[in-house]
């Protein structure tokens, strides 16, 4: 009995074989136990880009492949700052490694895509947070410390700061595994030397002077990926044609018509509930626990041949790859266009003036690359610690501390203006 018990332990220490990273380890029987979860399990059925992949036919890894790697950088970290004399206990490297693999438990079909129309107004952290609690329970107060540090009310600092802030391991390994997957090499930044360089001062998360280079890389490069790859115009296109097909299926359910949907994804049709409805009624989060990508495009494939012309038209599009053509733009987008753009829509596909906005779309996007809200702070020779926007000697730097906004307005491309 005993020697089954420590194969049972031995069998828990895994070798994850990472395409960016090579080996992943899991030393922790807690952090397997969590990981063949199936609140995490989801996250292999989400994709990190939503629907990059339209454009970018590689990108089609998982929110599961992102948290093992910001886990994995998590433990780079602690050893990096464990070799440079910071005393961190073992349960602290432990939390911290949970913290930050399951910080995004909370996120639905199509990651960022579908944030706004299946569940307005709930942001995906404060879902992750109600799983974290949850699986805290089941788990009998194991993750106590992995949840102070993941709100933030650890009284080390810095151990937030590398779940959450301008330079996390979140960051650090979405822009590295993006990159690698959609072969934009334009965002490839130095993840080693980052690590490497991080230090902490007065329980403050720092970066050497030295590696001030690799951190001006690392903010050009999340400016460059936001514009060609997360805020592409065609992967913008595809969003707003996946949130009007929400958008519309929603209608319909309300309306009393009857659609073809997983239960789960069924009952976020009919209702909004509002964080405070998740933390009262723990249907909501079970529902929301096993909702994932298949349960929409399983929708989309018998939407194609609803009786509902607008639900069956942007379904079929959305297969096919027929996707809305784009105008992206600095300068505002003019009501005169919108209204062309709405009165060709209704006459091409005969719907009422009312109904038009399901099929086109207009808004805007922004690019933060650097915001002064939370800084990187640079540990100079001298031992004084300054933001990072004042101590490079790169003029762009302080330029990506702005936000750049553009406008667009799409609509289907068979339809003339």
């Amino acid at each position: 009995m005993i020697k089954l018990q420590i194969l049972l332990r031995l069998n828990k220490k895994k070798i994850i074989n990472d395409p960016v990273y090579g080996f992943i380890h899991i030393q922790s029987e807690l952090i397997y136990d969590i990981i063949q979860h199936p609140y995490f399990q989801r996250l292999r059925h989400i994709k990190q880009l939503g629907l990059a992949n339209l454009v970018y036919p590689g990108a089609m890894h998982t929110r599961l492949q992102h948290a093992l790697g910001a886990m994995h950088l998590m433990s780079r970290a602690m050893d990096t700052l464990r070799n440079k004399k910071v005393e961190i206990s073992e349960e602290e490297v432990e939390a911290a490694q949970l913290a930050v693999l399951l910080h995004d438990l909370g996120h639905g079909p199509f990651s960022h895509a579908l944030e706004e129309s299946l569940l307005p107004g709930i942001e995906h952290e404060s879902l992750s947070y109600l799983f974290m609690t949850k699986l805290n329970k089941e788990f009998t107060g194991a993750l106590d410390l992995t949840l102070k540090i993941f709100r933030n009310s650890y009284k080390r600092k810095f151990f937030h700061q590398l779940v959450s802030s301008q330079l996390d391991m979140d960051r650090l390994d979405y822009l590295k595994r993006d990159c690698f997957f959609t072969g934009v090499e334009e965002g490839t930044i130095g993840v080693d030397r980052i690590i490497a360089m991080l230090t902490v001062k007065k329980d403050e998360l720092v970066v050497e002077e030295k590696g001030i280079y690799s951190i001006e890389n690392f903010i050009t490069a999340r400016r460059l990926m936001y514009w060609q790859v997360y805020l592409h115009k065609t992967s913008v296109a595809a969003e707003r044609m996946m949130v009007n097909l929400i958008s519309r299926a929603r209608y319909l359910v309300l309306s009393g018509k009857k659609i073809v949907a997983s239960e789960s994804l069924l009952l976020f049709l009919q209702q909004s509930p509002s964080i405070e409805d998740f933390k009262s009624h723990p249907t909501y989060l079970h529902h929301f626990g096993n909702l994932d990508d298949n349960d929409i495009w399983g929708a989309i494939k018998f939407w194609q041949n609803d009786s509902d012309k607008i639900l069956s038209t942007l379904a079929n599009m959305l297969i096919q790859r027929k996707l809305f053509q784009i105008r992206l733009s600095n300068a505002s987008i003019k009501k005169e266009d919108i209204q062309a753009v709405k009165l060709a829509v209704g006459k091409h596909f005969n719907v009422l003036m009312a109904e038009t906005p399901y099929l086109f779309s207009f808004g805007s996007v922004s690019n933060e690359a650097y915001t002064d809200g939370q800084k990187i702070n640079i540990l100079m020779k001298t031992g004084e610690v300054v933001d990072m926007a004042k101590a490079s000697d790169l003029p762009n730097i302080q330029a990506l501390s702005k936000t750049v906004k553009k406008n667009y307005l799409c609509w289907p491309k068979n339809v003339s203006l």
